[in-house]
């Protein structure tokens, strides 16, 4: 269970935001197919995990943290693993398709881009961050596409992938920077494609990130909220200083404390990133289903 990360399920929580977003949080059929999603992509992100471990099983020995994994410690056998994936592969790919067709097609490109990615789409300098950037919009898009009814097709807007491609590329890169410290010498070893990489250059990126990704939200809650739909979107403007809080929050955290190589334990383990995360989601719940 330790290979297949579920910790890092939660990057999967994604998911739910077309559910928030979509004005659908309150029907609970649509609940429990985001749930059903939910479920399927972390299937689907244990077979990358497993494959992309398979592939690094030299590279992760020489990490200081990804050397405890069972397949670089020796504890799990390639054999099984490689099963394992298969069996997930079929369930997580069947069980999307069930849930919803384009749902499904969705899955089939997520895990082929991802699978890509951990043999050799990795190695392509920005092109790896990108690609990463690239899953958590699949994500999104994805769980708009599971609440789905055959019959009905619900908009997708710029804004919403706008907000979404920004922060992933935020947090990928913040996470590039975190790993080109963190291994110093040794790094290449580990990520070949961090021979491209410099600090200077990735502190470049990150702000370039962080503008984009405050600017994108701040453009979406004052230009992009419709008023047809939301009755109350003059109000999504008192979201923006959650958002602004959780970038700076993040940024204090990987700058001062030198964190950012595990997104996902930030999240859990941080409180004032929990508590912030709390109050925005309770803040739009209130713009849009007050």
């Amino acid at each position: 269970m330790v290979e297949l990360r579920p910790k890092q399920w939660t990057k999967n929580l994604l998911l739910f935001a077309g559910l928030i977003f979509s004005r659908h949080a309150l029907e609970l059929d649509r609940v429990a197919r985001a749930f059903l999603a939910f479920a399927f992509f972390c299937c689907l992100s244990g077979v990358v995990y497993l494959i992309n471990d398979l592939a690094d099983l030299e590279a992760d020995r020489l990490h200081p943290t990804k050397r405890t994994r069972p397949l670089a410690a020796g504890e799990l056998s390639p054999r099984i693993a490689k099963l394992v994936a298969g069996i997930l592969a079929l369930g997580g790919l069947a069980g999307s398709f069930a849930l919803n067709v384009r749902f499904g097609i969705l899955a089939t490109f997520y895990l082929v881009l991802m699978l890509g990615y951990s043999w050799r789409l990795k190695h392509l300098v920005i092109l790896d961050i990108l690609i990463v950037a690239i899953g958590f919009v699949m994500r999104a898009v994805g769980g708009i596409w599971a609440i789905e009814y055959a019959d009905e097709h619900i908009r997708i807007t710029p804004w919403f992938l706008t907000c979404v491609l920004f922060l992933a590329l935020f947090i990928a890169i913040c996470k590039r920077r975190h790993e080109l410290i963190l291994l110093s010498d040794s790094a290449t070893n580990h990520r070949p494609v961090l021979e491209d990489y410099s600090q200077p250059l990735l502190d470049q990126m990150v702000s370039v990130a962080t503008a984009a990704t405050v600017i994108s939200y701040a453009l979406y809650v004052t230009l992009g909220v419709r008023p047809e739909t939301v009755r109350n979107h003059e109000y999504m403007i008192f979201t923006l200083p959650f958002v602004l809080y959780g970038i700076f929050r993040y940024l204090y955290l990987v700058y001062k404390r030198r964190e950012g190589g595990a997104p996902e334990a930030l999240l859990l383990q941080d409180g004032p990133l929990l508590v912030n995360l709390a109050l925005w989601l309770l803040a739009m719940f209130w713009v849009f289903y007050a």
